[in-house]
């Protein structure tokens, strides 16, 4: 097949317009064209009275090779690569042993499903409860502030992307098509087939959760054993290399190989590993604020007349400042038509994040808007960053009264250094409730005055991004795991043997896709170490 790039149609192009294109740039009949897929879509909304689609097609013709060689220099036209998914290995009849993973993020989960598709049966550890269960006692959190520390927005089945944007769309460099083959599993658990094509997929909150079920389903099938409420407090160790897992109630459980992802926010675990002497190293992470604005205005400001265009959806951003004080300030996660969530695991601490649904649909458009952290600001072991984290974290919980209410402040305040008293049009999201008070001592200053920069800055390319009644509400800390677990290029720790980082916990990720790409990376290095020692 053929792939042509670069395909650009109005956002209002009649159906025949992409065959159209497509027998003009190749300078063919309706009858050399057998078939033709949409390999990806985008936008180019540079010119919002003008939208385009830009598209990727892969076509297959009569006569490619004429085709080829007649239009060779035709720069966004070439050989369709191919995308298929090829398993490294498959396990022996004679395996005497399961490798262990712990976690079921994207990370864990995809481990665990290739480990399982390869044969290997695995078996998969998770602290927190199935994800039906984890939702009500999420749900408890936000309704009427009672947290689990087990089971809540960051532990359970699924992690924490269970509850985010569902996006499904990373900046990693991926030769082998490892993403798509995230994209196929999702798909067949029930995902829109669009993710495939579209250029900033997502699926939403409530679809995820129906989608990890049946993956569940799918490694169980397999011969893959899932447990959930079976957290592993302890790792065992010979000589430097993993013999198996102890659990809280004291089973051990032998394993010589075991994918660690447990996502950023296990902080008793990354103190368990430090304390057995894994290889750990202090990271940088960002923090700051959620910030809430009507999506409407979001939709103008990029897309003009064509705001509300369904073809379009919600709009998103993505914007960064640097700052004068030497400071970068972000978008994070940015969620169209969403809302701010409890986000806290740990008792008397404050935590955001942001969250949509498939639909896009509510009124406020949020995003974090945050500062980065390096381990020069927290000087100490390389888990110093953990009680950096947790400073903050308490300090939110102060400033919203002790309630697991949000402290936050209306934007034009915030610049003007004055506390805020009353909501204006922007009603916020988060629930338990936000609690309104003065933030500039919710973040260290560097962090204050580069947020306070920052936001006029990013109303020169969104306008009314600074808009007085916009909302912030803190506070945002869990951006990305505040350590590293260090890899060799076999994907296991760098001094304990059998041990395989993976994930965001590890510090190898950030996001649902890129999370799962690297976890069935880990998976194949399992496979092929495993096989390896049995020959």
């Amino acid at each position: 097949m053929l792939r042509l790039t670069e395909v650009k149609l109005p956002l209002d192009h009649p159906e025949g317009a992409i065959k159209a294109a497509i027998l003009k740039r190749l300078g063919i009949t309706a009858e050399d064209l057998v078939s033709y897929s949409i390999a990806r879509r985008g936008q180019d909304a540079r010119k919002p009275e003008a939208i385009l689609f830009v598209y990727t097609l892969d076509i297959e013709v009569k006569n490619e090779p004429g085709i080829l060689k007649r239009q060779k220099k035709d720069r966004h036209l070439s050989l369709t690569p191919d995308t298929s998914y090829h398993f490294v290995a498959q396990a022996p009849a004679n395996l005497s042993s399961r490798p262990v993973v712990i976690g079921t993020g994207p990370a864990g989960l995809f481990a665990g499903l290739i480990l399982a598709q390869m044969g290997f049966r695995p078996i998969i550890l998770e602290r927190g409860k199935a994800v039906r269960e984890r939702t009500k006692d999420t749900f408890s959190l936000w309704r009427e502030g009672k947290l689990n520390p087990e089971s809540n927005v960051q532990f359970g089945e699924g992690g924490a992307g269970t509850f985010s944007d569902g996006k499904l769309h990373s900046q990693i460099k991926d030769p082998m098509h490892h993403g798509k083959k995230v994209l196929t599993e999702f798909i067949k658990a029930g995902a829109p087939p669009e993710i495939l094509y579209v250029s900033k997929p997502h699926i939403g909150t409530f679809r995820l959760v129906s989608m990890v079920e049946i993956m569940r389903a799918t490694i169980e099938s397999l011969g893959g054993e899932i447990r959930f409420q079976s957290r592993v407090d302890d790792l065992e160790i010979e000589n430097g290399q993993v013999r198996g897992v102890v659990l809280t109630n004291g089973e051990h459980i032998k394993a010589d190989h075991v994918v660690l992802a447990v996502g950023h926010s296990a902080r008793d675990t990354f103190q368990m590993l430090y304390d057995r002497g894994v290889y750990i190293e202090a990271k940088p992470f960002s923090i700051g604020f959620r910030i809430e604005h009507p999506q409407s205005l979001i939709d103008t400001c990029r897309f003009g007349k064509n705001a509300g265009n369904p073809l379009l959806g919600a709009a998103d951003y993505k914007l960064v400042h640097h700052c004068s004080n030497g400071r970068s300030v972000y978008s994070f996660c940015m969620c169209p038509g969403g809302q701010v969530v409890a986000a806290a695991s740990e008792p008397g601490r404050v935590v955001t994040n942001g969250m949509s649904q498939y639909s896009r649909s509510e009124r406020n458009a949020n995003s974090g808007i945050v500062v980065d952290i390096t381990p020069a600001d927290y000087p100490g072991d390389p888990l110093a960053g953990i009680a950096f984290q947790r400073h903050w974290e308490e300090r939110a919980f102060e400033l919203g009264g002790r309630n697991y209410q949000a402290p936050g402040q209306l934007v034009g305040d915030f610049l003007a250094g004055k506390p805020s008293t009353a909501f204006g049009s922007v009603q916020p999201s988060y629930t338990p409730g936000v609690h309104l008070c003065d933030l500039s001592t919710a973040l260290p200053d560097y962090a204050i005055e580069a947020i306070r920069e920052a936001i006029p800055a990013f109303e020169k390319q969104i306008k009314g991004f600074s808009m007085h009644d916009a909302v912030l509400t803190g506070v945002e800390t869990r951006t990305s795991s505040p350590i590293r677990i260090k890899r060799n290029d076999d994907y296991q720790s760098l001094n304990t043997r059998g041990l395989f980082p993976a994930g965001e916990g590890a510090g190898y990720a950030g996001g649902i896709l890129s999370a799962a790409v690297d976890g069935i990376k880990v998976a194949e290095a399992v496979a092929l170490s495993m096989i390896r020692e049995t020959e």
